[in-house]
């Protein structure tokens, strides 16, 4: 029997080989799962089939696990190292697993209860092929269950490229002997755990049925609200209710996605073309993360940030290899245009107008499409940012779909829990960066057309790596029973809570918080944050890479936040690395004493969008070092002070997240390491300047410069005049920022931006800087103001007070 089984295999491998190219979910199980292949594996499969088999052993060979065809050796016993949990194709379909796999379990607990050194790791394994969840009104079901010979046959010859091998969390038999002692039905329970993991993991792999449109669209239309939308509409502008049911159905039309599975698979095809053309590679992190939502059967949300065009397409990408259902994205109108706007509507886009105000009927329509994707189980995709920042900071985010989403939670027909996954997506390179430094300039935003498209499609180049990192989820049912535990108690859902508006704008605060907070670190972010700080745009590639390896051992040693990405490589490789890289704006030069590195002329503002991705990073270290280095010596408490009074202001413009509570021991972990490093040097409760280290430091120091220098113009104004008034406020520092940008060759965009000074007033508000009348207080504006005038330059401080005085 054995003997012929293995010429069976022989003979599957060759065409085997030829037909199907399988992918690993997770890419690296043995690291991201965390695998420990010293110790005895056992592989559960779902289905017993000799075909998935041979594929997954080629794929354990090629990433380093064990072979499953191999036999486990402990303690003179042999055992299988992978089961079958199925009784496989049979007349009739068996609901138990195989007699033969509960007795191999069997033996594997009896001798886990002989030995207690012993601690084999049991990994369900499933072979996908294809991953189509069918559609509402047909029958056919995902090609993951069990197939016949001539079924596989077909299967494996249409999709035989779109092939994965998902691995899932290891189970610990010694944990499971440990917690359950002697049980004599423990194998059995063994294997229905298995049985209810692999169908949980079909549900997260193919995502519920696809919507029969014209049936969900009959559905809608006999919705309550939208009824109540339509009356009003027929009311409002004298029209008939049928006229009015038609402007609703082509508002439907206008917004709903229309999923294609086939759609996607050429998708799949061409993006993988894309990022190889585009990209050195795609890094993605924590997608453990977002599988164990969908295994737990969350409802999931995704928050990216928004880069570029191109984040639709790679968030999507990632997720369809990670094992996961792609989104339906909520898109902007503008991309509705030909031929593009069909082609991302197949792949899950839903088009949203820029503005609902005024439009009940569309405002209503968009809201319960929404929910309907929710109650559906569809997971969904927004930015919250509005559009895509051209400042490669963080935009203040826009609340409108968090506030449907949180609607449809409130609205208590969502059975399953939401969870809001913030999505931290960056490149070393955007493709649009061209584009945005015209509008940055002043140009008019391009609309979008097809002819865009093409010109983008041939500037397809080299463009370095680019990064994915799923952030720390906000499961929403959590955060309100956390911070508003009356959530549930509101009986009228027509009108929102007193508490609805507030939790809305802290988690989308929070969102943007943890977005930050998972922000992947490259070599073009690193370098140009140096290379900008110095006023020239220039420095000699020794000391480049010398601050470069600085940051680098800022990063390691203080760790901001375990989610952030870091490089592995050291200053030069990084360097060397931006080099490479097509048309960055960087450049080496050679004089008489040795290589210079600097940004071409022109180039500043583009560069300082790479800065910003970062910059919430280094703002702190930069705040300290700037106190020191224009103080020269002063005490640890008054700097520590001092950066605690401004960190609420800097909190809330770059979305840092360290809480308030932990604030002075991140603050002493950053002044020990700069110490560490001999950039700073400290006697008891003294800091002062090693000279030695001198650039060291004032290049760490400019990190920070053009923000205080913008809170210093608003602060001299309330000083000024007191009593002045909000909007007035806010047009005043503008100009002077615009006039100081001029005369001192300030070339970041966002050091005039007047929403960056409204959030600053806002915050000066939020923290009691005002009275009760609206007029600042002086004695708090004044302590401020000191800390800062001691570091502005005397030449900015000049500008600043002359505007004023005119």
């Amino acid at each position: 029997m054995a003997t012929l089984l293995n010429f069976y295999r022989n003979l599957l491998r060759f065409p085997l080989s030829l037909l199907v190219k399988s992918n690993s979910i997770p890419n690296d199980p043995i690291q991201e799962l965390k695998l420990n292949i010293a110790e005895p594996l056992i592989y559960v499969l779902p289905y017993t089939s000799q075909t998935d088999l041979l594929i997954f052993q080629k794929n354990c060979l090629n990433l380093g696990l064990p072979d499953p065809l191999q036999l486990n050796e402990i303690n003179g016993s042999k055992l299988p190292r992978y089961v079958f949990l199925d009784e496989g194709r049979r007349f009739f379909k068996s609901k138990t697993a195989k007699k033969e796999t509960e007795q191999i379990f069997s033996q594997y607990l009896e001798l886990h209860r002989d030995n207690p050194e012993l601690n084999v790791q049991l990994i369900p394994v499933s072979v996908l092929w294809g991953r189509s969840p069918g559609y509402e009104d047909k029958s056919g079901l995902p090609k993951l269950r069990l197939l016949n010979g001539i079924e596989k046959f077909a299967t494996i010859l249409w999709l035989g490229r779109d092939n994965f091998v998902r691995f899932s969390q290891s189970v610990s038999l010694r944990y499971m002997i440990d917690t359950y002692g002697q049980d004599p039905k423990l194998a059995q329970k063994l294997s229905r755990v298995a049985r209810i993991h692999f169908s949980k993991q079909r549900i997260s792999a193919t995502g519920p049925r696809l919507l029969n449109r014209s049936a969900m669209f009959a559905k809608l239309l006999t919705n309550e609200n939208i009824v109540a939308a339509i009356e009003d509409e027929a009311n409002n502008k004298k029209i008939s209710k049928e006229k009015a049911e038609q402007e609703a159905r082509k508002i439907l039309e206008e917004i709903a996605a229309n999923f294609n599975y086939s759609s996607l698979r050429v998708a799949d095809r061409f993006l993988r073309w894309l990022w190889n053309k585009l990209y050195q590679g795609i890094s993605v992190e924590h997608a453990d993360r977002v599988r164990k939502l969908a295994l737990d059967g969350h409802e999931i949300v995704y928050v990216p940030c928004h880069r570029s065009h191109i984040d639709y397409l790679l968030l999507s990408y990632v997720l369809y290899h990670q094992g996961l259902v792609p989104p339906h994205i909520a898109a902007g109108i503008n991309l509705n245009f030909w031929p593009v706007g069909s082609m991302f509507r197949s792949w899950g886009a839903f088009f949203i107008r820029r503005t609902f105000k005024g439009n009940r009927l569309y405002s209503t329509i968009f809201r319960e499409y929404l929910a309907e994707l929710f109650h559906r189980g569809y997971s969904v995709e927004f930015f919250i940012e509005g559009g895509r920042s051209r400042t490669g900071r963080l935009l203040a985010p826009k609340t409108g779909m968090m506030s449907m989403t949180l609607q449809a939670l409130q609205s208590g027909q969502q059975t399953r829990p939401i969870s809001i996954v913030p999505v931290y997506i960056g490149y070393e390179h955007v493709l649009e960066v061209d584009t945005y430094a015209k509008e940055l300039r002043g140009a008019a935003k391009e609309k979008e057309n097809a002819g865009l498209v093409l010109r983008v499609i041939k500037k397809l180049r080299n463009l370095g790596k680019g990064y994915v990192n799923f952030a720390e989820p906000i499961t929403l049912n959590t955060y309100l029973n956390q911070h508003y535990p009356q959530w549930r108690n509101n009986e009228d859902n027509t009108n929102r809570p007193e508490w609805f508006n507030d939790a809305v704008d802290r988690v989308s605060n929070q969102v943007m918080v943890n977005i930050n907070r998972a922000a992947a670190v490259n070599a073009m972010n690193l370098t140009v944050s140096i290379l900008l700080s110095s006023r020239q745009r220039a420095l000699s590639k020794e000391l480049l890479i010398e601050q470069l390896d600085t940051y680098l051992q800022l990063l390691r040693n203080t760790c901001y936040d375990d989610d952030v990405i870091l490089p592995n490589d050291d200053g030069a490789a990084l360097l060397q690395h931006v080099l490479g890289l097509d048309r960055v704006g960087i450049i080496i030069e050679k004089d008489n004493f040795g290589e210079i590195v600097r940004l071409e002329r022109g180039s500043a503002v583009l560069m300082t969008y790479y800065r910003n991705n970062i910059q919430h990073l280094f703002v702190l270290p930069s705040f300290i070092a700037s106190l020191v280095l224009h103080h020269e010596a002063i005490e640890l408490n008054l700097v520590i002070d001092a950066v605690k009074k401004f960190y609420p202001f800097l909190a809330n413009e770059l979305f840092l997240s360290i809480p308030e509570e932990k604030l002075h021991q991140y603050l002493l972990t950053i002044v020990d390491e700069l110490c560490r490093q001999q950039i700073l040097k400290r006697h008891e409760n003294i800091l002062s300047i090693n000279k030695k280290r001198g650039r060291a430091l004032q290049l760490l120091a400019a990190g920070v410069r053009e923000t205080l220098q913008r809170y210093y113009i608003t602060l001299s104004l309330l000083k000024a005049n007191p009593a002045q008034g909000r909007a007035e406020l806010e047009k005043e520092s503008q100009s002077i920022a615009q006039r100081l940008s001029v005369l001192h060759g300030i070339n970041a965009p966002e050091f005039f931006d007047k929403a960056v000074f409204a959030a600053f007033i806002n915050c000066l508000k939020q923290n009691d800087y005002f009275d009760e009348n609206g007029d600042a207080i002086n004695e708090r504006i004044d302590d401020l103001h000191s800390i800062l005038h001691k570091i502005v330059s005397l030449e900015i401080d000049i500008t600043i007070q002359d505007a004023i005085e005119k």
